[in-house]
């Protein structure tokens, strides 16, 4: 008998939401249009009628408060899942979850702790406009107080979520929204991974492609081209943006001696310089080339289609900077 199901995002995430709350009766869920709507994303679509109205509560539109709420109901001793649509309008909370939820253990000497997940949709790539296609996942694991996690896989969206809600501190989790309808093999047991560390996707001895959520399916089709180029490339899923798991990535360093950073995000001041800067501190001498950095365009994503995705990571670019991290070229000359 197989020991894998097949779900798209959206299907593992509410079976997770599911799982919780019967095990938990302190675990509930709160955000917009969560309820009788469904979600925005229809990730909580049919819920509410297995828990009712206390425990799949709808909010009013105002993030501020109804993330506010959430801390203060984990302060209390519950464990609420916090939905913010998508995470633009989440700035709108950015006081209660940098200011509350990131410092109130540091604040109270230990007292007081946060156990608080908040999930949110990310990404661009499905014609929502400048104002609905923003990748911040960088921006807040800029935060101390926080854990930033961002599923890249069908499996990740399934099992992530409980161990997100056993941490004592709050877990932000990043859903890429491309992935909400995307089909892929859930395990049907825990898998039991810990959500801090990252991951090998395909074993390389060439080069590595670090990234994660909704650009680790384009990292695996690039490597699968730059394969049939000669280059053997392996492909790291971070999963955990704060902490990262420096580890796992000097280990394959060590194997390839090259690396490609793709991220979704802006270039400039981003997750990806972090990541870079840490492989040249802790890995400068392991280099045969300069680690080269695959990133969104610095421009308000474009809502046409042609453009939109001219703007993006793509297989092609990320391509292109591998052959150039073969030769030893430094990917700012070559790659827009």
């Amino acid at each position: 008998m197989s020991d894998k199901l097949e779900m798209t995002g959206r299907e593992a995430m509410r079976e997770a939401m599911r799982e919780a709350m019967l095990a938990d009766d302190r675990v509930f869920l709160m955000g917009e249009d969560v309820g009788r709507y469904g979600g925005c994303f229809a990730v909580s679509a049919g819920v509410l009628e297995g828990f009712g109205p206390d425990r799949i509560r709808d909010t009013p539109l105002s993030e501020a408060a109804f993330v506010g709420a959430g801390i203060g109901a984990a302060m209390g001793g519950m464990r609420p899942i916090v939905e913010i649509m998508t995470v633009n309008f989440s700035l709108l909370a950015l006081d209660q979850i940098m200011n509350n939820a990131a410092t109130l253990r540091h604040m109270s000497g230990g007292q007081v702790g946060v156990p608080l997940v908040i999930r949110m949709t990310t990404g661009g790539g499905r014609q929502l406009g400048a104002q609905h296609s923003h990748s911040l996942d960088g921006w807040y694991a800029h935060i101390p107080g926080l854990k930033i996690v961002a599923p890249g896989t069908i499996d990740d969206f399934r099992w992530m979520l409980a161990p997100a809600l056993a941490d004592p501190d709050p877990v932000i989790i990043f859903e890429n929204g491309g992935l909400y309808g995307a089909k892929g093999e859930v395990s049907d047991v825990d898998p039991a991974l810990p959500i801090d560390r990252a991951v090998v996707r395909r074993n390389g001895s060439d080069l590595t492609l670090i990234t994660f959520g909704g650009t680790l399916s384009i990292c695996l089709d690039a490597a699968r081209q730059l394969a049939t180029l000669g280059v053997d490339a392996e492909v790291i899923d971070l999963r955990s943006l704060r902490p990262l798991d420096d580890e796992t990535i000097m280990a394959s360093i060590r194997r390839t001696h090259r690396a490609i950073v793709v991220d979704e995000g802006w270039r400039s001041v981003g997750l990806s310089g972090e990541v870079s800067a840490r492989i040249m501190e802790q890995s400068f001498y392991e280099l045969d080339a300069p680690v080269g950095r695959v990133c969104t365009a610095e421009v308000p994503l474009p809502y046409a289609h042609q453009l939109e995705a001219a703007a993006l990571p793509n297989v092609e670019r990320i391509v292109e900077a591998g052959q150039h991290a073969m030769r030893g070229l430094a990917l700012e000359t070559a790659v827009a």
